[in-house]
Parts: structure tokens; sequence; C-alpha cells
């Protein structure tokens, strides 16, 4: 591979985000001039990858922070699409990239994938926030506690960028759906499943009725699985055409919605396609006991995070020209195909793999 191309790092490439912006690099105008690394675990489809696409692929985890150090060194853009929690790997990122900036000279990009669950409160269910985060309003973004979820990779990832060591960047999805496609996918490399959607989906088969956390009132964001993946490289496009005029660091704070649902139309819709496939009778979801978010979703914590509100505003993709084209009526109409897929692997006897939100 010749020195002259663009050296670019990236993680869960196997799973349902990194798949789908690996994917759309792997088919970019200017494919040719990039050097593409990828981490990988699962030694066989690390086989396959390498074998079938232009990709070098490094096999490992992300507990192996010195191997994930030295990649982020070797690299001058990094898509981090992995664990959004996971604080020893991004630190290990951060540490590669603060090394490489010292070493050559280079200020290195940082696309970190978050999510909006950064924005969720404690609504149980119960109530709708008039509160609505644009993410080009940096001084209410600001006001985030430091105590919520995903906030403690973000506010690294950002001084990173404060100190000078790195231009970063972070990628906010809300609720993802649509079972992804393409060469990856169908080559069975990486995850073509979204989580949110589908656990509520797995609860509702195992208790025969759609369930939800209680009134199901609550608002989230929502984007298809292609759209937010053309959020990452419209993002790169602005950063490599224009560099000067692409926000970063606190300005760099990306949201992934188009659109907004309730998670009772989530449920609701989960309970009509019950009826339909005559698996449920009643198409009108009842609440989660305490007792069934420990069991379906591992904990009450866990349960309630789909009883919460996250509301969202994607103005500043849309200003590097984002044009995302699905609505929630798509997430609506997405929800059968979920529900058959879900049914066609239990009646194989496989189980799925989920990216965590």
């Amino acid at each position: 591979m010749s020195s002259d191309k663009t050296p670019i790092f990236i993680t869960g490439a196997t799973g349902y985000i990194g798949g789908s912006v690996l994917e759309r690099l792997l088919s970019h105008p200017s494919a040719s001039t990039f050097e593409i690394t990828a981490l990988v675990r699962n030694e066989e489809k690390a086989k396959i990858l390498e074998s079938k696409f232009p990709v070098k692929v490094v096999v490992g985890n992300h507990q192996q922070l010195d191997k994930l150090e030295s990649l982020a060194e070797s690299s001058h853009v990094v898509f981090h699409t992995a664990d959004a929690d996971d604080e020893p790997a991004a630190k290990a990122i951060l540490s590669g990239l603060r090394k490489r900036h010292a070493n050559l000279g280079d200020l290195p990009i940082l696309i970190h994938t978050s999510g909006t669950g950064v924005l969720t409160d404690d609504a149980r269910g119960l109530y709708v926030t008039d509160t609505i985060y644009r993410d080009t309003d940096v001084e209410q973004l600001k006001s985030i506690p430091p105590t919520a979820f995903h906030r403690n990779v973000d506010l690294l990832v950002i001084e990173a960028d404060t100190q000078g060591y790195a231009r970063t960047h972070i990628i906010f999805p809300s609720t993802i759906y649509g079972i992804a496609s393409g060469p990856l996918f169908e080559a069975g490399i990486s995850n073509p499943y979204s989580i949110q959607v589908p656990r509520l989906i797995e609860a509702a088969l195992a208790r025969k009725q759609a369930g939800m956390v209680g009134k199901g009132v609550p608002l989230w964001p929502d984007v298809h699985i292609n759209d937010v993946a053309d959020l990452y490289i419209v993002l790169f496009d602005s950063i490599v055409s224009n560099p000067d005029k692409t926000g970063h660091g606190w300005e760099g704070l990306f949201f992934g919605e188009n659109g907004e649902h309730s998670w009772y139309q989530i449920s609701r819709a989960i309970g009509e396609v019950l009826v339909s496939l005559g698996i449920s009778t009643d198409p009108e979801p009842t609440s989660f006991t305490t007792e069934e978010l420990i069991k379906y979703f591992g904990s009450e914590w866990m349960g309630n995070y789909s009883g919460t509100n996250s509301r969202a505003r994607a103005d500043r993709g849309r200003a590097l020209g984002w044009k995302p084209k699905f609505t929630t009526e798509d997430l609506l109409k997405s929800i059968k195909p979920e529900v058959e897929a879900i049914l066609k692997k239990k009646a194989a006897g496989e189980g799925r793999t989920h990216t965590k939100v």
C-alpha cells in the first residue's frame, strides 16, 4: 500500500453502525486513496473481511489497549463506532492520537460515536419533557451533567480537541432502525440488527403481548441506519474538503435524527404485528412490571431506558448538507420485518447479537 494514502482506522467494523460506515468508505469516490485498517475480534470474520475487501485487518479486542493505541497512532483518521461507554478503550485511542501529533506534527481526526441516550431523564414512561436539545446550542450541550449516560467518554473526546492534539467530532445516533444491507452484511461479517426496537420485540414475543414502560408517553428521536451512516460520510467529506468550516470539539457534536416517536407508538406497532401473526389477541401494549423489566432487559434501569425522554434536533449535520430520507413512519413500518427476522432466527435456534446503544 502506498504511503501517500490516507490511513484510516475503524473500530466496530463487524457491528451495525461500523459495518454501515465501512460499506460507505469502501464505496466512496476516493476509496482508492484510503488505507483502511479494522480491528476485529472474531478470527473467522477477520479472514473473510481481509480476503474479500480492501481492508487491512488486525485481530484483537478493545481490552488490548496497547494495540488500540498503536493502531490509532498509525492513523490520520479514526472512526470509533464500537462501545460508546468503554472509557479505557477511548483513552487508548486518544493516547495514540496524542503520540501521532507529538511525533509527526499531524493533526489527526477522530469521529467518535456516542448516542442521544446522553439526553435521557428518569420519566419511566410517565411524562413528556419540553426540553429539546439542539446540536448547535453549545451552551445547552455544556449543561448536560457529567453523570449522564455516555458523558464520561464524550467529555474525554472533547477535551482532546481542546488540548489541540486532535480534531474531534462526535455523532449521537438516536433510535436507529432498519435491517442493514450490503456486501459486508451479506458476507456475514457485520451485524445487520439494531438494539432498542428488537429488545422490545423480543420482550413482547416472550410475554405474547406488546409491553411498554409506564404509559409509554415519553419521546425519542429516530434515524434509519442508512441515514445515520450517511451522516458519518457527510461529516468526513466536510472535514476533508472544508476543515476550517467544519465544527470540532464543542462545535463538533452532531445529533442523528429525522423524526420523533413515543414509546407507545413503537409498542402499539409491535402489538399490531403480533396480532397479525396470530401471536397475540390484543394489539394494545400493557405496562411492564418491575419483574418483567429485570427479566427481559437485564435490570430495572435498562428496562426503564425504554421509558425515557431524549429530544434532539440535528441542525448541525443538516447545515453540512446531510439529507436524511427516512421518517418516523418508516420506523413504524420497519417493525414487521424486524419481528419476522427475530422469529426466523429463533426458529433456526440462533441468538441475536446486539451492538450497544
